[in-house]
């Protein structure tokens, strides 16, 4: 442990730091309070012994500033008899504990330098331990968090799931209903997805999917929600969007993913990668949750059966 050892007395410094070099400590020496606080900014150090009177700044100053710099350094203070009202009060201002001149024994230096090096070092174990403590705690949030995200959202695309969205979609309608605002549902499936997997494989349909993932993140406003509803169908819900606007959303999307140069779309009926989309809005298609979806299912049905790579959002 590195110790310093501050007085003005260059016999009396000499010896205190003989005894305690000679007690495997490794110590460094100052003459005076401000060469003492030089030294200690420089390199700080975890145990001080510092005589209170000194010419210049005091041992009560040089204890104030080092416990300013480095709370935890363990400061003993050396008096005289005469002294001792002094003593006490560099006690309440932080100082560990102190000694008086001159020793009775020198052994007593040791005695003192060892209980003060012992608090020196268990508090830096009890910070080390709370600053693991902390690490921890903060790689726990983070993982229950991640854990968190993965309970919502689809293993392979990464939008949300089935589970996800059906919770959102029952909370948006609730909120719709409260403001009276108009919200939309847009149901998508994946034209001839059976055939695409069958000619290209399921590693390409796979990436086909998260494909689209991706077009649908980047096609749609950051306050509408993305899903996968299950296999190779997606639903995309709309807060606070009338009917008009949704199938312009609704519209894009098909063009966009048509225009898309998928790989193996040639193996496709139509030579290319379509979907079919059925737009469905509250509180024009349904006043609740499940109509609502019954709604856009069916017309997404009528859009499969209708010529595919359409968008229906009529009636039906």
């Amino acid at each position: 442990m590195h110790l310093l050892v501050v007085d003005d007395e260059e016999t009396l410094r000499s010896v205190v730091s003989q005894v305690l070099s000679a007690d495997g400590f490794t110590v460094a020496e100052a003459a005076s309070g401000e060469e003492a606080l030089e030294a200690f900014r420089a390199s700080s150090h975890q145990l001080v012994i510092t005589d209170i009177r000194m010419g210049g700044m005091s041992g009560i100053e040089l204890l104030t500033e080092i416990k300013r710099h480095n709370p935890d350094t363990q400061v003993v203070i050396m008096t005289s008899h005469a002294s001792l009202d002094s003593a006490l009060v560099a006690l309440r201002a932080g100082a560990y504990d102190y000694l008086v001149k001159p020793f009775e024994s020198l052994d007593l230096i040791s005695a003192v330098a060892g209980r003060a090096a012992e608090k020196a070092r268990l508090v830096t174990r009890n910070r080390e331990l709370l600053e693991q403590l902390k690490r921890a705690n903060e790689e726990l949030q983070e993982a229950n968090a991640a854990l968190k995200e993965m309970a919502v959202r689809d293993g392979l695309t990464s939008l949300y799931n089935h589970r996800y969205f059906q919770e959102a979609l029952a909370v948006e309608i609730a909120r719709s209903k409260r403001y009276q605002k108009p919200c939309c549902l847009i149901f998508i499936d994946v034209d001839n997805f059976k055939i695409y997997n069958d000619t290209n494989g399921h590693p390409e349909g796979d990436l086909l999917l998260k494909t689209l993932a991706d077009i649908m993140i980047s096609h749609v406003r950051s306050s509408d929600l993305a899903a996968r509803y299950g296999g190779e169908e997606f639903v995309l819900l709309l807060p606070e969007t009338c009917k008009d606007a949704a199938l312009m959303i609704a519209e894009g999307l098909r063009s966009k993913v048509a225009d898309q140069p998928f790989a193996g779309r040639e193996s496709q009926p139509s030579g290319r990668v379509t979907i079919s989309l059925g737009v469905a809005c509250f509180p024009l298609d349904g006043m609740e949750a499940p109509a609502l979806l019954a709604y856009a299912d069916q017309l997404l049905y009528k859009a499969k059966h209708g010529g595919k790579n359409m968008v229906v959002g009529g009636e039906i």
